[in-house]
């Protein structure tokens, strides 16, 4: 009784730091992180960290903003001049309808394989992805329109944790019951080679998520203060965070590690289109692990990618009609935002499916260009999250201090740095 106690205690300690999970668990650890491990073994792992300890300010800027002030970090942009706003605002319209299209496609390859949906009255695949991507997003769009943040903040809780059970659990059954790697064939990773270099930088682009995902916890915290009807404190809210943050970085390397341990070395590459990947992936799995290991693994694979394509869907519309209320706060006031987040809603619904019927090309052209465009707008955020946190008008107890500023240039040097040498060189 008490451990049940215990765990429904810690379950309720966490809210906005698990939308978080659902958000960043997606197509950068199960389609990128999964390939990296296919492609250069465990070698690309300190790569996984290395991006983890720098972005790690930068993303609990979020929700540190939201304890100290009560409001979400978009106010602190907002301090710094509507340019900032913009900003964001500018970005999140320019990549919004391509990333949510990535991520819906990719869950859709996978329902489709999982459920045997591939010849689904005869259409082309391109058009069955389409055609289920209308499925799960209508499924997504009836849970939030219905229940916004609540409803949302407790369906991630189970998805999260079955997402977490099935992936430990399939690493560890391939560690004790692994059928070798083919070291006959296997490529190290090469800082010299183009196209590894090409690679490095799409993985770590999403990795462990954009930076926009700092906004969008922040906003969530906001929702979740309204919820409950009280501030979350700072030790709770940074306590939050840090599950969700390095229970991703531990589920990255865990993907990894699949991919090392079932792909490496077998000569064989993952295919870019959404079905065939999902089919590939699982397949693996099954051959490596036996028949039992496939409803473990499609279960875990599935659920990532639900988690990811709900909790995007929430964020952009979300996220769109805060920046709007701050920059035209005479036409837009806060009881008009749930007005707009269906909009925005609808409006990012229509204009994935758009993409997904009309435009949609390879599925890991998408994730290139989503990911690329991440890695190179990562420092602009980086910089806005770090002047809104160090403002004089958040409280000096709330206010980051000289090491974490000192953790911040580091951060920033690096980001300007990567970001400057794909834009000379690429």
């Amino acid at each position: 009784m008490n451990h049940n106690k215990f765990f429904n205690s810690f379950l309720s300690k966490l809210g906005p730091g698990l939308l978080y999970a659902g958000a960043a668990v997606g197509v950068s650890h199960l389609v990128q992180s999964t390939r990296a491990g296919g492609m250069f073994g465990f070698e690309l792992i300190i790569a996984i960290v290395i991006i983890h300890f720098i972005k790690y300010p930068f993303f609990e800027f979020g929700p540190r903003y939201t304890a100290a002030t009560g409001k979400n970090i978009l106010h602190g942009y907002m301090k710094l001049g509507k340019w900032a706003v913009w900003a964001y605002l500018l970005m999140t319209l320019s990549t919004m309808l391509i990333i949510q299209a990535t991520v819906t496609v990719v869950t859709a390859g996978l329902f489709t394989h999982i459920f045997g949906l591939e010849t689904l009255g005869g259409h082309e695949p391109q058009i069955i992805a389409a055609i289920i991507s209308s499925l799960l997003l209508l499924i997504c769009f009836t849970l939030l329109s219905s229940g916004h943040y609540v409803l949302l903040d407790k369906l991630m809780k189970v998805i999260i944790l079955v997402l977490s059970v099935t992936t430990i659990f399939a690493v560890i059954a391939l560690l004790f019951d692994n059928p070798g790697l083919y070291e006959s064939v296997t490529v190290p990773f090469s800082l010299s080679e183009t196209t590894h270099l090409l690679f490095l930088v799409t993985l770590l682009g999403w990795m462990p998520a954009p930076l926009e995902l700092s906004i969008w916890h922040s906003v969530w915290s906001e929702s979740k203060n309204e919820s409950d009807g009280k501030i979350t404190g700072m030790k709770e809210a940074i306590f939050d965070f840090r599950v969700g943050f390095f229970g991703t970085a531990f589920l990255a390397i865990c993907f990894l590690s699949l991919g090392a341990l079932v792909m490496y070395g077998s000569g064989k590459t993952f295919d870019l289109d959404a079905v065939r990947f999902a089919e590939q992936l699982l397949e693996m799995y099954q051959q490596a692990l036996g028949a039992w290991a496939y409803p473990i693994v499609a279960l875990a694979a599935l659920t990532t990618m639900f988690s990811t394509t709900l909790t995007l869907l929430d964020a952009f519309p979300r996220s769109i009609g805060v920046s709007l209320e701050l920059l035209f706060p005479k036409r837009i006031n806060h009881r008009k935002n749930g007005i707009i987040y269906l909009v925005w809603l609808l409006i990012t619904i229509v204009g994935t499916l758009s993409i997904l019927f009309f435009f949609l090309p390879s599925m890991g052209e998408m994730v290139k260009i989503a990911t690329v465009v991440a890695f190179v707008a990562a420092p602009v955020l980086a910089i806005l999250n770090t002047l809104a946190m160090f403002d004089k008008t958040i409280p000096q107890q709330y206010r980051p201090g000289k090491l974490m500023l000192l953790w911040c240039l580091l951060g920033l040097t690096v980001l300007i740095g990567c970001s400057a040498s794909y834009l000379i060189l690429f």
